[in-house]
C-alpha cells in the first residue's frame, strides 16, 4: 500500500524550509502526527533551519539542492530552473500517502513529485496574499489551509478550509490584561532584530520622557545593536529593559498592553492567540509583500494598527503609542478584535485532514 509503514501507520512528506516561519508549523504538524502513530520525512535544504530543528526533533531530513526563482537574479533562476527536475526526480522515490507543504522554493521539487504521481496535496498558506510556490501549486490541491478569509481566492472553491497557523498553546493561555497606569510596551524586530524598529525607538525615548508618559518598554533588539541600545536606554530616564533575545515570548506577550513588532505570518497568528493589540510595521521586502497584506488585514478587523516602514520614525512610534493609549478602551477593543482572529488547534486539524485525504 502507498505510503504505509508497519503498524497500520502512514508515511507524509513535509515540503518547506529555509525559515523558522516554514519549520516550526511544519514541525507541529509532524509531531501530531508522529502522536498518532504515523511517520514524517521532511524535505529541505542544508542551509535552512530545517538542518538545525528537524533532525533536534527526532525526524528525518532528505536533502534537496535548490534556490529560489521569486526576487532572485537571472543566474540563480537558472541554476535553480537547472535543478528542479533533478531534485523533483529524487521526490518520486519516497511514496508517501500525502505531502504537507508550507510553500517556499524549497517545497518545489516534492510538490512536483506529488503531483505527478497523483499523490494527495495539502497546502498551508499563513499569509493573506499566497506565496508564488502555493499559488502555483494551488490548481491542484486536495486541501488548502489559511488563516485569513480572503486567501480563498488562490485555491479552487470547496477546497479550502480557515484553520489558522500552528501557535504554542502558552499563547492560547495568556489571560486579557487589564490595564493600569502605566501602559507596557513591547518591541520585537524578530530574533535578530530590526535596524527599523531598533531606530524608531530610539528616537522615541526623549519624546516619551519630555511628555511625561507613564510608560514600560521591553525591548528586543537583535544581538548586533544590543550593547549601543543598552547602553543608551540605561541613561534615557525611562523605564525598562532592554534584551537582545526574549527567550519565553509568551511570558513577554502577557505582561504587555502593546505590541510593536513586524508582521509575518508567526507574528500575526502569535498576536491573535495571545489576544494582543499591535502596531504592525511590515518589512518592506517580503516576498509579494505578503507582511503588508497581513498587517491590513489585522487592521481592517480592528486588532492593529498598521504603519509602512518607510514612516516609521521616533516621532510617529511616540504618536501612534499616545494615540491609542490616549482613550481608554481603544487597546482593550483592539485585543477583544485580535481574539477573534485566533484559531486553536490548527495542527490537530491539519493532520486530521491529512488522515483524510491520504492515499490507500
Amino acid at each position: 500500500m502507498p505510503g504505509s509503514i508497519p503498524n497500520g501507520g502512514r508515511l507524509f512528506l513535509m515540503a518547506g524550509g529555509g525559515t523558522g516561519g516554514h519549520v516550526i508549523p511544519l514541525l507541529a504538524v509532524a509531531r501530531e502526527l508522529r502522536s498518532r502513530g504515523h511517520k514524517a520525512i521532511f524535505v529541505g535544504t542544508e542551509r535552512g533551519m530545517e538542518a538545525r530543528l528537524v533532525p533536534a526533533d527526532g525526524f528525518e531530513l532528505k536533502t534537496i539542492a535548490i534556490g529560489g526563482l521569486n526576487r532572485v537574479g537571472p543566474l540563480q533562476k537558472l541554476k535553480t530552473l537547472w535543478r528542479l527536475p533533478v531534485e523533483t526526480f529524487a521526490c518520486l522515490r519516497y511514496g508517501a500517502a500525502a505531502v504537507f507543504s508550507m510553500g517556499g522554493y524549497v517545497s518545489g521539487p516534492p510538490v512536483m513529485a506529488a503531483l505527478l504521481r497523483r499523490t494527495p496535496l495539502v497546502v498551508m498558506e499563513p499569509n493573506a496574499i499566497a506565496g508564488l510556490a502555493n499559488r502555483w501549486a494551488g490548481h491542484f490541491v486536495a486541501r488548502a489551509l489559511v488563516s485569513f478569509d480572503e486567501t480563498a481566492r488562490y485555491f479552487p472553491r470547496g477546497r479550502t478550509e480557515v484553520t489558522g497557523l500552528p501557535v504554542r498553546e502558552e499563547f492560547f493561555r495568556i489571560a486579557p490584561k487589564p490595564r493600569d497606569r502605566i501602559l507596557r510596551l513591547l518591541i520585537t524586530g524578530g530574533s535578530q532584530g530590526s535596524r527599523t524598529l531598533n531606530r524608531a525607538a530610539r528616537e522615541s525615548w526623549d519624546r516619551f520622557r519630555g511628555a511625561g508618559c507613564p510608560v514600560h518598554i521591553v525591548h528586543q533588539t537583535g544581538a548586533p545593536d544590543y550593547e549601543e541600545i543598552r547602553t543608551e536606554f540605561a541613561k534615557s530616564g525611562l523605564s525598562g529593559e532592554i534584551v537582545p533575545f526574549i527567550t519565553n515570548m509568551p511570558e513577554a506577550f502577557a505582561a504587555s498592553d502593546l505590541i510593536i513588532c513586524r508582521s509575518g505570518a508567526g507574528a500575526v497568528s502569535e498576536l491573535a492567540a495571545a489576544g494582543r493589540a499591535s502596531i504592525l510595521v511590515p518589512f518592506p521586502f517580503a516576498a509579494d509583500d505578503h507582511q503588508t497584506r497581513n498587517a491590513a488585514a489585522m487592521e481592517r478587523g480592528g486588532a492593529a494598527r498598521l504603519v509602512r516602514d518607510a514612516e516609521f520614525t521616533g516621532q510617529k512610534l511616540f504618536e501612534t503609542v499616545l494615540e491609542l493609549s490616549s482613550a481608554s478602551s481603544t487597546i482593550d477593543h483592539m485585543a477583544e478584535a485580535a481574539r477573534k482572529f485566533a484559531k486553536p488547534g490548527a495542527a490537530k486539524r491539519a493532520a486530521d485532514i491529512l488522515e483524510e485525504v491520504a492515499r490507500t
